[in-house]
């Protein structure tokens, strides 16, 4: 059946007024920037006395001893021709008072740093987030390397010191004859052929010792992005803002091997996508020796694996894969209007290739359609993907969740909401949140929620938990979104009330990951170490296409639906 003519004009009429506000909001705050150059910087003269220490996060309860096997969780991590170790202690440099402490941002020099090791650059955050940061500091270590002159047979050192800075900026606005209170952040200049990792900070305009850090040769570094702003400052004398950011990888997936270092970006006039000048690190060992083994990955699922509540209205509940295809689960054809039935490990599901619209899978028909729709929350489990993360420096863990169909969604407007019959809907929905773990120490550092199109990484520090380290997912009404948190989240604009509800609360109803688990893929581990499923090379929809066709409308759009596992699983 069609959506009512109602359901598509209010749709329609809704993501115009959305577009419209987001166009609207992004004007007046360009505008803004332009006309006051972004918040302005305000500083105490004050005797460099530490604003307040933000609170230092530790998990809910203590670290188990992990099962032995490599190089996990040993604090240390080999990269090939440096290793690298975490550090978490650090000394007050400087910090951007403002009128509220907690709305400030501190610059850190980390200390405690084992011998033979080095710093390659300073840290930051702001005062309003628990302590948990780190860096990683350096050494290097004999490895055979590509990178030996060929003259001398000897190869140029992994770490060198920089052979000047550079004053990148300032808080000084020419105003004060003396310096005190503000602080000078500068960027190594590193020799040729190597790169800087981090910047410096200070409090007087004195240029650091050249050996208080050190740059890395360029083969064992990759290149590194701006990921989130961490301070804004406007000043008097220049257009431009001066930004502090925290950076990242530029090739984030589970083949890329750059190396996050915990250090910060900064500058004055930076223009997205263009290259930073400092690196991150890369990972050169082939065996990834600091990721968890198989005994390490079941040890790691029961100690963090969170609980899943699903709202106590829900009546699309999940099932396990293996209930799906047994209770008359259909494999069709394009161009054959009969189904198959599915073997209950999906061995006769065709395997490989691509998406390309040949085959689906959809919901029996007759009487059991409906009892199918409905899930079977007792045989329900968590499907587990294990990948590599910045380098192998961290362990990303997938839990996949199936759902026989998605209910229709509920659209906000205002303080009226309206439930659309069938727009929302579709046959099979996968949806997943994944634990990120840190090889370093076996920490669980965040976890990331889906969240239909997108989704976010929420910070342990901001997870809640029910037993021990065992974090809380929400999954929302219907639609099966994860978040973090219970309550009403809005796919839409949250500040007009204009939107898709998810609506998340805790229930009665929930499957517990720690126990209820299947672990599916973990490429790294090599072939045959785990038993994948027939079914998990289905690169096919797990529900027909539907599409709304509402052209007949004079704006014109359309809505389709229809999930597989592989859109993003990778």
């Amino acid at each position: 059946m069609m959506p009512t003519i109602l359901e598509i004009i209010v749709v329609v009429v809704v993501i115009i007024i959305i577009t419209k506000s987001f166009r609207l909001q992004s004007l007046l705050l360009r505008s803004k920037q332009e006309m006051f150059g972004c918040q302005r910087f305000y500083r105490k003269r004050t005797d460099q006395l530490a604003p307040s220490e933000p609170q230092t996060f530790s998990l809910p309860a203590p670290l188990p001893p992990w099962p032995q096997g490599q190089g996990f969780a040993l604090g240390k991590i080999n990269l090939g021709e440096l290793e690298a170790v975490k550090v978490s202690r650090f000394k007050f440099i400087w910090s951007n008072n403002t009128q509220d402490d907690k709305k400030g941002v501190t610059f850190y020099k980390p200390i405690g740093i084992p011998d033979g090791f080095y710093s390659l650059g300073y840290y930051c955050q702001s005062n309003d987030q628990p302590f948990r940061g780190f860096v990683l500091v350096a050494r290097e270590i004999p490895f055979k390397s590509e990178s030996t002159h060929i003259s001398t047979g000897i190869a140029s050192p992994a770490l060198r010191e920089p052979v000047d800075y550079t004053l990148v900026w300032s808080s000084n606005d020419g105003s004060e004859e003396r310096f005190q209170g503000c602080g000078f952040f500068w960027l190594p200049q590193p020799p040729e052929g190597y790169k800087s990792i981090g910047y410096l900070v200070t409090r007087s305009p004195k240029k650091p010792k050249l050996d208080k850090v050190r740059c890395v040769r360029a083969d064992l570094t990759e290149r590194c992005e701006n990921y989130q702003v961490i301070l804004n400052v406007g000043t008097r004398f220049s257009e431009f803002l001066f930004q502090v950011w925290s950076t990242r990888p530029s090739h984030q997936g589970m083949l890329g091997r750059g190396v996050s270092v915990g250090t910060f970006s900064c500058n004055s006039c930076w223009v997205p996508g263009q290259e930073l000048p400092i690196a991150c690190l890369k990972n050169l060992d082939p065996t990834l020796h600091a990721m968890p083994n198989c005994d390490q990955i079941h040890a790691l699922i029961k100690h963090y694996g969170p609980t899943v509540f699903f709202h106590p209205d829900e009546i699309y509940m999940p099932s396990s894969v293996s209930w799906f295809f047994e209770n008359g689960a259909l494999l069709f054809r394009k161009g054959d209007s009969v189904g198959q039935s599915i073997d209950v490990d999906g061995s006769n599901l065709p395997s490989g290739g691509r998406n390309d619209g040949e085959f689906w899978i959809d919901l029996p028909s007759g009487d059991r359609k409906n009892s199918v729709k409905s899930g079977n929350l007792g045989s329900a489990k968590l499907y587990v993907h294990v990948k590599p993360a910045l380098g192998g420096t961290f362990t990303d863990i997938a839990m996949w969740i199936f759902c026989p169909f998605n209910g229709p969604a509920t659209l906000k407007v205002g303080v009226m909401n309206y439930s659309l019959s069938k727009i929302g809907q579709h046959v099979g929905d996968w949806e997943h949140f994944t634990l990120r773990i840190c090889n370093f120490t076996g920490e669980l550092w965040s976890i990331y929620f889906s969240q239909h199109s997108g989704g976010v990484w929420v910070n342990a520090y901001d997870l809640e938990y029910i037993q021990g380290n065992k974090a809380i997912v929400y999954s929302s009404k219907n639609g099966h979104a994860t978040f973090p948190h219970p309550g009403t989240y809005i796919q839409g604009s949250g500040k007009l009330g204009l939107g898709i509800r998810n609506d998340v609360a805790c229930s009665n109803f929930f499957v517990d990951s720690s126990t209820h688990y299947e672990l599916v893929a973990a490429e790294y581990l090599g072939d045959g170490v785990v038993s994948e499923p027939g079914w998990l090379q289905f690169m096919r929809k797990w529900g027909p296409t539907i599409v709304y066709d509402v052209s007949i409308l004079p704006f014109g759009a359309s809505v389709f639906h229809g999930k597989h596992f592989h859109q993003a699983s990778s």
